[in-house]
């Protein structure tokens, strides 16, 4: 239950920075990226809907099943209401925000609920998070911003107010008190952030702990863990990391419950029972628990270490030795005793080190820096952010265990010059991400698994001294990943000596598409560029019928160029080529009616498909390069359908800038209306061949100021 004094707690004063700065540590100030597709800010947006007397309407997030659920229809009656028409007296915080005010609805988002427990603790961090300039009285427009770190930028979400209820009553996250909505809001905007709310079913802690900073994760197993795990975990509290952990779910309960998620629902509203995997001491398994207490107290004589764990459901505790209860305390001094116990909340509880190691099975600790957290002396780090893909038949090698591809793999090299000022080696943490992939379930595609290796190097780095298939094979790494596994990032510490490596980042298995980035944090900095793209691999021994039937088609294409040569330039070859495959092959299995009107392309937008796809300057699309622009088109042509809602077989340049969005190209006002005069018709409608003119342009100018950064 939520404290009764909350209300008279004193409120946190108001951030006085705007709302696209925010105030990094001693790093300056760090812009916050609107996300919203025209580009308009939380302050913008607010200031419109005042001065026009309206409440915001998020066109990006509607208050739509297709912002629950894209797996399955809602199962039960869902309105989208706003805090006023179904609460007396509102509030955006009350008093403080803080542990308490987070109890999980019907979404299987505990990972989620877990980090905001750890965030409350962590107030500068929070208020990053959460901006203090908004609220349900002063200048109230039904509109409410969060900000959250992706792929080391700031991104500032906006929502509007309206939440998914039923019978009155908030579905997903929510807060003890009844009026208060902080909680319930910020769930909405991460999951606008990754597509839907169904997106946020399932996942690591650590990964919302470091969208909530920016920070870099470790992650200890406690039946493998260090002697020095209490003073670790003792040591990043102390400093303001974030903690959480869990207890695996066993091959003998890994299946999962057979309710479907629209009886949960119902269970949720009114407050049946739920099955779940709970053991006789209170503990549950598959669920996240957040770490918020680390305590060392005197038991009849000796030292006992304590740990203080918050269940994310507000309920359901541990039973065993040191809970609430138990008897345990009677020896324990009544000084430290009532300390410990009086800060202890409705769903937390306190077990001996020793029980929670053998209970549960994995901690996460997101550090605001990667101080070294079994030394006692700050370090200042420098970091270097890297970005890459890993792209089937071309750069996704897949690890060392398939060492033909794995030499393909984008590689990575960096020099360890100066030592740390205290030793003879240079302190490094290597952290591989993931992109977007919980935004991408929508297509299918989950989590990768991912790891990445690092060999040492003689010589000076360039830019196209990539390492062969024999290096590989009769070098091994210096260091590596403990393992390969299915999470956003993998993370590692090292010592290593100076000198010039190489880091590859690799899936497990070959041709497994992702997006990632690198960061690699050193004491002194470490200087870090990509390789050139190697030379395409040999064909795989085993191709999809897709892949083959691809190759067939480029190698009669490539006889034609040949066998005409002497008739036309090369060049125009090649586009016409391509317009062919345009026109027909490509166009083809993916318009089966008449839903999309293409004529062909002119060669004007041939030259900047081959300027786009050609990575190796030859002027002529290979193999490998062909591939990669099949899956584009696929993707171009599967974007126009989506958004061309009415089918039309054209697209209306309002629906071309959410098309944009969804392609990963955010553009400013000024260019939007730039692009609609330029590719749109009388009617404001854009064809088939404008837009794929238009998205090929604006990716070749993306791809242009990326290599010139």
């Amino acid at each position: 239950m939520i404290q009764s004094d909350k209300n008279t707690r004193k409120r946190l004063d108001k951030e006085t920075t705007s709302a696209s700065t925010l105030s990094g540590k001693g790093s300056g100030p760090l812009q916050a990226e609107s996300t919203q597709w025209d580009g308009k800010s939380f302050d913008e947006l607010r200031r419109e809907c005042l001065q026009n007397g309206v409440l915001f309407e998020d066109p990006d997030f509607p208050a739509a099943d297709a912002s629950l659920f894209y797996s399955q229809s809602t199962p039960v009656n869902i309105e989208w209401k706003r805090p006023k028409e179904f609460c007396e007296n509102p509030k955006f915080i009350v008093g403080d925000a803080d542990r308490t005010d987070i109890c999980q609805g019907q979404l299987g988002d505990c990972w989620l609920l877990a980090a905001i427990a750890s965030l409350t603790l962590k107030k500068d961090a929070m208020n990053r998070v959460i901006p203090r300039d908004q609220d349900f009285d002063h200048r109230y427009a039904g509109i409410f911003h969060f900000r959250f770190w992706q792929h080391n930028k700031w991104l500032d979400v906006v929502v509007d107010d309206r939440l998914p209820t039923v019978r009155n009553n908030l579905i997903m996250l929510h807060s003890a008190s009844n009026n208060e909505f902080w909680s319930a809001l910020l769930e909405k905007a991460y999951a606008k952030m990754h597509g839907s709310y169904e997106s946020l079913k399932g996942g690591s802690t650590m990964e919302a702990m470091e969208d909530f900073t920016g920070g870099v994760g470790e992650m200890y197993e406690t039946k493998k863990a260090p002697d020095n795990l209490f003073a670790t975990m003792k040591k990043a509290l102390d400093r303001g990391s974030m903690m959480g952990c869990s207890i695996d779910v066993k091959a003998s309960s890994s299946k999962k419950h057979p309710l479907k998620l629209n009886i949960l629902i119902i269970v949720r509203i009114f407050n049946f029972p739920v099955l779940k995997a709970k053991t006789a001491t209170g503990l549950v398994k598959g669920h996240a628990y957040s770490i918020t207490g680390l305590e060392e107290v005197t038991y009849r004589g000796r030292k006992v270490k304590l740990i203080r764990i918050r269940n994310p459901w507000g309920q359901v505790e541990w039973n065993g030795p040191w809970s609430d209860k138990s008897s345990e305390w009677d020896y324990v001094d009544r000084a430290d005793k009532s300390r410990i116990l009086n800060n202890s909340e409705d769903g937390e509880f306190w077990m001996e080190f020793e029980d929670f190691k053998r209970n549960y099975d994995k901690v996460e600790i997101c550090n605001m820096t990667p101080d070294a957290l079994t030394d006692n002396t700050k370090r200042h780090w420098e970091v270097e952010v890297l970005e890459g893909s890993w792209i089937r038949g071309s750069t996704a090698g897949g690890c060392r265990n398939y060492i033909d591809t794995f030499w393909t793999n984008p590689q990575f090299k960096m020099r360890l010059k100066d030592a740390d000022d205290e030793d003879d080696v240079c302190s490094v943490v290597v952290a591989v991400m993931q992109k977007d992939r919980r935004k991408l379930r929508i297509e299918g595609k989950d989590l990768q698994t991912i790891g990445f290796a690092m060999y040492k190097v003689r010589g000076e780095p360039n830019g196209d001294d990539y390492l062969s298939k024999d290096f590989f094979r009769y070098n091994g790494s210096i260091a590596r990943s403990k393992t390969y596994i299915n999470l956003r990032e993998v993370s590692e510490r090292f010592t290593l000596p100076p000198g010039d490596y190489v880091l590859v980042p690799t899936t497990f298995q070959p041709h497994k598409e992702a997006d990632f980035i690198v960061r690699v944090f050193s004491e002194k900095k470490a200087t870090a560029f990509c390789f050139l793209q190697p030379p395409p691999p040999s064909s795989p021994e085993e191709e999809t019928d897709e892949e083959k039937g691809l190759r067939r088609l480029f190698d009669q294409l490539a006889g034609d160029v040949r066998i005409r040569s002497d008739l036309i330039q090369h060049n125009e070859i090649r586009c016409s080529v391509l317009h062919v495959v345009c026109s027909v092959t490509v166009f083809k299995p993916f318009s089966p009616g008449k839903e999309i009107k293409f004529e062909g392309l002119s060669l004007h937008t041939c030259h900047s498909i081959i300027n786009l796809m050609d990575v190796d300057n030859t002027g002529m699309l290979e193999f490998q390069e062909f591939k990669v622009f099949w899956e584009k088109m696929k993707k171009w042509i599967m974007l126009f359908l989506s958004f061309d809602t009415d089918r039309s077989g054209k697209m209306s340049s309002y629906e071309l800038r959410i098309a944009l969005k969804a392609a990963g190209m955010h553009l400013n006002n000024d260019l939007l209306q730039l692009i609609g005069l330029r590719f749109a018709d009388g009617k404001y409608d854009i064809d088939f061949d404008d837009y794929l003119t238009c998205i090929v342009r604006l990716e070749n100018m993306f791809s242009t100021l990326k290599r010139r950064r």
